[in-house]
């Protein structure tokens, strides 16, 4: 099976070195949220390269048995081909099956940059084009924080079409979520917003700063003004010890 060649092009770019640095980065340790995820050792550049080279080729059973790997980069490569099979498709039923095929395995993009790299590209777009906000917000109520990563990172591709609506609701939906990894989400996204829309951004952070986690505030204030950021980091330090 290609699956196969593809795991041995991956085994062969990797280092040991480098797999050990990725498990610290990745928080692989006991109650870290990677826990137990293992790493080859292959920088993205060259994952990309292997899911390009083999997209094209590889079948449904071959992109599963990728997707269930134990080694990170393996499910990464099977994510990314999978990209590739949606972007480069112009058949609308190749498109819908590539994003629900992608849906329906979705337990397995369990880490953030494994959701940064697809989820706008395939779910993002395939919503838009479908006027199907509602998936996002099914996943963004769900139990599984990855669920919830998938759907805010998702509108990425909503707001490159200038639309900010949805990402603002999402943001709100889990603007208390417990885990930094949901609160640095939804600061980037509101960041992204705020480019499109900076007088909506600065009316949602005035409306929630009582309640806007730090990280999240941070991140989506980033690209204010000195002076603007300041004036924000102060208000939320004043009502916090209110």
């Amino acid at each position: 099976m290609i699956s196969d060649e593809i795991q041995r092009e991956l085994q062969a770019l990797g280092s040991i070195g480098k797999a050990a640095d990725l498990a610290r980065f990745f928080k692989t340790g006991p109650g870290e949220y990677g826990e137990g995820d293992r790493f080859l050792g292959v920088p993205v550049p060259g994952v990309r390269s292997v899911a390009r080279r083999h997209y094209a080729e590889a079948g449904d059973k071959d992109l599963c048995r990728l997707l269930e790997s134990d080694f990170h980069e393996v499910r990464l490569c099977g994510l990314l081909m999978l990209v590739e099979r949606y972007e480069r498709t112009r058949t609308r039923a190749v498109r819908a099956a590539t994003a629900d095929f992608y849906l329906r395995h979705r337990t397995h993009i369990n880490n953030w940059d494994l959701v940064d790299l697809t989820a706008y590209k395939i779910l993002g777009r395939e919503t838009f084009d479908t006027n199907n906000a509602d998936l996002l917000r099914s996943l963004s109520d769900s139990e599984r924080m990855w669920d919830k990563r998938i759907a805010i990172v998702a509108t990425m591709y909503w707001l490159r079409q200038g639309h900010s609506d949805l990402t603002f609701e999402l943001a709100l939906r889990n603007l208390n979520h417990p885990h930094d990894l949901m609160h640095k989400a939804n600061g980037w996204l509101l960041r992204e917003a705020g480019k499109r829309d900076i007088v909506a951004l600065c009316d949602f952070l005035r409306t929630h700063i009582h309640s806007l986690p730090r990280t999240t505030l941070r991140y989506a204030i980033e690209r204010f003004p000195a002076e603007d950021r300041q004036a924000f980091l102060n208000l939320s330090k004043t009502l916090e010890h209110a």
